[in-house]
């Protein structure tokens, strides 16, 4: 993807990043981090604003800070960071509420086509997953870094 990121620090192991969203609002401390499930493998992309004087996500927040592209591109950007380190691990990822799914979904969608060149994407219907599918509403999505 072609915009703008934010710098990204990382822990060692290259789950957990943290990032500064700078705007209107302030400079607001943001975490990623990728989280094992129990399914060997999958791990949960977990996202949000840094609760302060902690290494807690507070995946609730609503920032506004005007920067969404950009931090989304730093997620992305964490994520190819991510899938270097571990080339077969699936990466899951669903919003905290409905409208934050529906905000993954839609700019999922938005940058399909350059995605889909780098990563396999499914989404998630009921307990299913399918090839992700601009215009389709999905629970959930699921993706592998696609190597040459």
């Amino acid at each position: 993807m072609r915009i703008d990121k934010y710098a990204l620090k990382a822990e060692s192991s290259l789950t957990i990043f943290e990032f500064i969203s700078e705007g209107p609002n302030g400079n607001i401390r943001k975490l990623i981090h990728f989280q094992e499930t129990n399914e060997p493998g999958v791990y949960n992309l977990a996202f949000g604003d840094k609760k302060a004087g902690s290494a807690e996500i507070d995946d609730l927040a609503i920032s506004n800070n005007g920067d969404s592209e950009k931090v989304l591109a730093t997620v992305i950007s964490a994520l190819y960071a991510f899938f270097d380190r571990y080339p077969d691990a699936f990466v899951y990822a669903t919003g905290s509420t409905r409208a934050r799914t529906r905000l993954y979904r839609m700019s999922i969608s938005r940058f399909y086509d350059e995605m889909k060149t780098d990563f396999y994407l499914f989404g998630q219907t009921t307990n299913a997953f399918h090839e992700f599918e601009v215009g389709q509403e999905y629970s959930g999505f699921l993706a592998q870094r696609k190597f040459a």
